[in-house]
């Protein structure tokens, strides 16, 4: 299924660049666009990874540099099934982690500094435990693509107020680079709230799973929404979705647009499956 959804959002990116292309320069600016969408589309698939930790500066560690994160993340993917995935370090002070990468063989989890000083073992355990669930499901390639795509609509959206100022021969009109500048931006965080919401729940019931902590990650969830008000991040709005929880902070109305659900009812759902609460989905 994420893969039919991969091959979906990759199609309605390339239509929605193609229109930014024709709004901004017409019929060339439609096949530059596609050629833009080609290669954009190769270089998601096969590098978005690279690109996402490279974005936040995120050094790789083994387990001679950072033992008890090593050893945690290899116990956590014997119980998951998984092979193990490369682990990172990003040298930040909010609590946060986000897994990458195209599929289970080439993946990759990288967690905060901040993450590692905020959340006690069995904590962390349960982040770690999400993220490898997203791994599992296969969540982090179409996570990671739609990161850099969304990030190239908006890129090629704000090219307009540079180089969409007049009509050319060809087609290109104002009124129509005006309506892709503005509604560009927001395909991009409408796609990104679409494959978000529903998935974060679905991790975490997976990664309670996988940890057989599921009151360690309630407890971690609301240590770091603290933690996201308390250290804000300079991040990309467009690979905000990636996060275990949004890395920004904001009222009732940044929330409606949360590309995450609200940490209460995740907690609630988690706080379900601990025994003797009426469900016997994870045991000690």
């Amino acid at each position: 299924m994420n893969q039919l959804k991969t091959v979906m959002l990759m199609g309605v990116i390339t239509v929605l660049l193609v229109l930014a292309g024709g709004s901004i320069g017409g019929q060339s600016g439609m096949i530059m666009a596609l050629l833009i969408a080609f290669a954009l589309n190769v270089g998601s698939y096969w590098f978005s990874d690279k690109i996402v930790l490279s974005m936040y500066h995120a050094r790789e560690v083994d387990e001679s540099s950072a033992p008890w994160l090593y050893s945690a993340v290899r116990k956590l993917v014997a119980n998951a099934g998984l092979p193990m995935p490369k682990v990172y370090v990003i040298p930040d002070a909010q609590p946060n982690a986000f897994a990458t990468g195209r599929d289970p063989q080439h993946a990759a989890v990288a967690v905060t500094e901040g993450i590692t000083q905020m959340l006690n073992e069995d904590e962390l355990e349960g982040v770690l435990a999400h993220e490898l669930a997203h791994v599992k499901h296969r969540d982090i390639l179409i996570g990671t693509i739609a990161a850099t795509l969304a990030g190239a609509i908006t890129m090629i959206s704000r090219l307009g107020f540079f180089f969409g100022g007049s009509r050319d021969d060809n087609g290109g009109s104002p009124a129509g680079m005006l309506l892709m500048m503005i509604l560009g931006p927001i395909a991009a965080m409408l796609i990104q709230l679409g494959i978000s919401r529903t998935r974060e729940y679905a991790a975490d019931e997976g990664g309670a799973v996988i940890s057989g902590k599921p009151w360690a990650l309630a407890s971690a969830l609301r240590k770091m929404e603290r933690g996201v008000q308390a250290r804000p991040m300079n991040a990309e709005p467009t690979t905000a979705h990636m996060f275990i929880v949004s890395p920004f902070s904001g009222g009732a109305i940044a929330s409606l647009f949360s590309t995450h659900p609200p940490i209460a009812k995740r907690v609630e759902k988690l706080e379900a499956m601990v025994p003797g609460s009426g469900s016997a989905s994870v045991r000690r």
